[in-house]
């Protein structure tokens, strides 16, 4: 029988799953195999599903805490802070214009987040097999903030930057920059009702816990 290994002090949970050959093997990459991949730069307790995909690891930076599950699509360049989970089949495309995802933000499964897009008017012509001459493709940083929490299924597009504490809700698409402690849902999302701000004294308390472990 295979049963879960060894849970880190943030209670991460290193799973173990069966080989074709029935032997046991370890759903995440080990530490050492991660400084192999060629990250620009990666924190340590890091877990990143084998079954994920990474593109340019040389532009990507990864803190401390981060669990990436499978079937992940990373590309491009990419910041990512502490304590951050992204969740089974999101995806994210940040080409060189980047996204920057900060401490404590969570990603729900099946989001795409977007820094590059192609001009959907008809006045260009759209997808990577075109010469660029061709193309009008924006391309704007994206940044999710502090305690950013996104619902499963959302869509956020170039030149959003979601404010520390805001929230968004499942299968909403985010076009535009949204405030700080705020919940937003729907097509494209609007502002619901303001977030509280009591995970920030949770966030202390988590900190201090942990730290004195």
């Amino acid at each position: 029988m295979i049963t879960p290994s060894t849970i880190g002090k943030n209670g991460i949970i290193d799973q173990i799953t069966a080989g074709n050959n029935g032997v046991a093997v370890n759903s995440f990459y080990t530490q050492e195999e991660l400084a192999g991949l060629g990250f620009k730069s990666i924190g340590s307790n890091v877990l990143i599903s084998r079954k994920a995909s990474i593109y340019g690891a040389k532009n990507i930076t990864i803190g401390n805490n981060v669990r990436i599950d499978d079937f992940c699509v990373l590309s491009g360049k990419i910041d990512l802070g502490n304590h951050i989970h992204l969740a089974v089949g999101s995806c994210y495309f940040a080409g060189s214009a980047g996204i920057e995802i900060h401490d404590f933000v969570g990603v729900s499964s099946r989001t795409a987040i977007y820094a590059e897009s192609d001009d959907f008017s008809g006045y260009a012509m759209p997808n990577p097999v075109v010469p660029d001459k061709y193309r009008n493709v924006t391309s704007q940083k994206v940044i999710l903030h502090k305690h950013v929490l996104i619902g499963t299924g959302c869509t956020i597009l170039p030149g959003s930057e979601i404010g520390e504490g805001t929230s968004v809700g499942s299968m909403s698409l985010v076009t535009k920059s949204l405030e700080p402690w705020g919940m937003y849902v729907g097509i494209p999302c609007r502002k619901i009702k303001d977030r509280d701000k009591r995970i920030l004294q949770l966030e202390k308390d988590f900190l201090t816990e942990y730290e004195s472990q």
